[in-house]
């Protein structure tokens, strides 16, 4: 018997293991094994953190936190770079200056890191190892932005956070103070930090108070509207590695507000009111995206919530959360752009939009539209998690970088 129970432990062990390793995988990904070993990683993280909420232990988005920690690194300087922990504006942010002599003014990155508006840090591994190599490669200043997250700090907070860095670094003294070149200033990136660098880039041609422009905004694989989550690319990639369409809606409503009724209009897509209908022609895909996306999925008119959400949470309806709401005229001025886009990406389509709507207005686009990757490909370049398509990612962004700022 006693043997029998054994088997039976095993074979259920087993089988619990094959279920969280064994995810199905696009199959024109590169070292699908390495990204199952991922996925199976991310998800086991995601049941803890769902149990943890259910228990009422913490907060799911708190339990996440907890599991990213294990990622942090201090501010460790090197050779190249020194590298502390300060603040700008009463913000926390992580700055890279680097050691080597320049012929003259240098230039800089304003960098704000991804995880949902809820988690990450400029300290973690991989965004200290992306920032770092940016100031080494670029010879330039970085300012890595510690923004505050939900769910103790919703929306506008995020954005106020790294606005308030920008405009503070963008003053002409502080400029002069670390040497930088007032006319090769980037804001960049990814994911939620994607979607922050789009917004700040709008409001600051708006802010008479600053007189420095943005040279270029980078964008990589950026969340940029709240509208229609009900994309093609949100449905053809609804359970894909590291980003499913349910941790999107999580996080999109987390960003505004920790009451559950929003999560659930946003997870059905009926969260947006009738009288703010006018808006869908800025997210309309069935006009927006080239025919290769749009494959075989047929656009339907929305299906509208009721008003009462967005009078509560107006956050979701505000250009500075979904900068693809941004009508042609506030998109006119913007400073030259690179997006990237992954194929394998519930965000891919609100990436390829906005290269799209800025094209039309005369704004000078890159966008790489990267195959056969997945949201977050990017952050994978150190081990034991090292991705080619990563390393690819990275040097084709800090290359971009390089020619253009």
């Amino acid at each position: 018997v006693e043997m029998g129970a054994k088997l039976l432990c095993l074979f259920l062990a087993s089988a619990l293991i094959a279920y969280y390793i064994y995810t199905p995988i696009p199959e024109d990904v590169e070292e699908p094994w390495k990204v199952m070993l991922i996925t199976a990683s991310f998800r086991a993280m995601g049941h803890l953190a769902e149990v943890a909420d259910r228990l009422g232990l913490m907060h799911y988005m708190d339990a996440l936190m907890v599991l990213t920690a294990a990622e942090y690194v201090a501010p460790t300087s090197d050779e190249n770079i020194t590298v502390t922990d300060t603040e700008f504006s009463n913000v926390a942010v992580r700055l890279y200056l680097p050691r080597r002599a320049s012929d003259g003014l240098r230039r800089a990155v304003i960098y704000f890191h991804g995880g949902g508006w809820c988690v990450g840090n400029a300290g973690m591994k991989s965004y200290d190892q992306l920032t770092r190599w940016t100031s080494n490669i670029l010879n330039a200043v970085v300012v890595s932005v510690n923004y505050r997250l939900a769910p103790k700090y919703h929306f506008p907070v995020q954005f106020e956070d790294v606005y308030s860095v920008t405009k503070f670094f963008l003053q002409s003294s502080v400029l002069s103070q670390y040497g930088v070149d007032p006319d090769r200033i980037c804001v960049a990136g990814d994911s939620a930090g994607g979607n922050l660098a789009a917004a700040v880039a709008q409001q600051l041609l708006e802010d008479s108070e600053v007189k420095t422009k943005l040279k270029v905004q980078a964008l990589v694989y950026p969340a940029l509207q709240t509208l229609d989550l009900n994309l093609p690319s949100y449905q053809e990639n609804e359970y894909k590695p590291i980003l499913p369409r349910l941790l999107m809606v999580k996080f999109w409503s987390e960003y505004f507000t920790s009451d559950s009724s929003l999560r659930e209009a946003m997870a059905s897509n009926r969260h947006v009111p009738v009288e703010s209908s006018h808006l869908f022609r800025f997210v309309n895909w069935s006009n927006l995206l080239p025919e290769e996306l749009k494959k075989d999925h047929v656009y339907t008119s929305p299906t509208y919530g009721s008003s009462e959400l967005a009078q509560k949470y107006p956050g979701f309806l505000d250009t500075r959360a979904a900068p693809l709401l941004a009508s042609d005229a506030q998109l006119r001025g913007l400073p030259l752009t690179y997006i990237l886009t992954c194929e394998h990406d519930v965000l891919r389509d609100d990436g390829v939009m906005y290269a799209e709507r800025l094209r039309a207005v005369g704004v000078p686009v890159t966008h790489d539209h990267a195959k056969g990757a997945f949201h977050g490909a990017m952050m994978f370049v150190s081990s034991p998690a090292e991705l080619a398509v990563g390393h690819r990612l990275l040097n084709r962004y800090i290359e971009w970088l390089n020619d253009n700022l």
